[in-house]
């Protein structure tokens, strides 16, 4: 663990608030998250799916966790903010090879974690959030645990009761220690204010078309705004854009839209 995670985490902590949410562009690699640091982020956060296809493998638990830890430390090393770290569903089969990773996590500097439950069971996933805790009290740090619960994104249950069920994993998982709660795959403004007059802790939604505007999500009670994938998704389209353009008319007018060379160099050669 570096000696500036504590401080990082708790200044992580600090940018949670609906009065002007914690805007998360999430990154994949030093490149993105130097350009995302760039733009002014005041805190950079990983996508589990980025990282995966960087590395040549797809999202959903593929990613063994050394190659995961890895991207996570040379995306810290290489940023001044703090760092939040998607683990996905903890990369191990259980609590204790969950809090394994939790460690790694420490040890590479990061400020936070997303955690999810995906299909599993709520009492799984609160198992392995209380084996987080563990580990981070054990560690005598601070770490910002961000569970994150799929009911709307994978669409999850009985349309009639979800919210219900979202509200019920909430209350489950803050009690076993996570410090926030990710919603995302919710876009309706009622169903977004109702998530967060009912959960106790911050509340993260992902952003997207059709999601209301930042301002209208703070007035909800939104706390963080993440975009997921999106941008690493954003990212691939241009450059199968600019493939196709080349090899179907042998154009190249889309590299006009690129980062020019010395700007994109120069942030990789600041990199710390």
């Amino acid at each position: 663990m570096t000696t500036a995670q504590p401080n990082k985490a708790h200044l992580f902590r600090s940018l949670h608030t609906p009065a002007a949410p914690l805007l998360l562009a999430n990154v994949w690699d030093v490149a993105s998250a130097r350009v995302v640091e760039a733009a002014g982020a005041p805190a950079i956060a990983t996508t589990s799916a980025g990282v995966a296809w960087s590395l040549g493998a797809p999202d959903g638990d593929v990613l063994t966790r050394d190659r995961a830890l890895d991207a996570i430390a040379r995306i810290v090393a290489s940023v001044a903010v703090p760092v939040t770290a998607d683990i996905e569903g903890g990369y191990g089969k259980d609590a204790d090879e969950v809090a394994e990773t939790v460690a790694g996590v420490l040890a590479a500097g990061a400020a936070g974690i997303n955690i999810e439950d995906g299909t599993r069971p709520p009492e799984e996933l609160a198992a392995r959030l209380a084996a987080v805790r563990r580990t981070v009290g054990r560690a005598g740090t601070d770490l910002f645990v961000n569970a994150r619960i799929d009911t709307y994104l994978f669409e999850l249950g009985d349309p009639d009761t979800r919210l219900a069920d979202t509200l019920a994993r909430a209350r489950r998982y803050v009690e076993a220690g996570a410090d926030g709660i990710f919603v995302p795959g919710v876009t309706d403004a009622a169903t977004i204010e109702a998530l967060a007059g009912d959960i106790s802790v911050p509340l993260n939604v992902m952003a997207g078309p059709g999601t209301p505007a930042v301002p209208e999500l703070g007035a909800l009670g939104v706390a963080r705004v993440s975009l997921g994938a999106g941008v690493a998704q954003a990212a691939y389209a241009a450059a199968r854009r600019t493939a196709q353009e080349f090899y179907r008319t042998g154009g190249y007018d889309s590299l006009s839209e690129g980062i020019a060379f010395p700007e994109l160099n120069t942030l990789l050669a600041e990199a710390r």
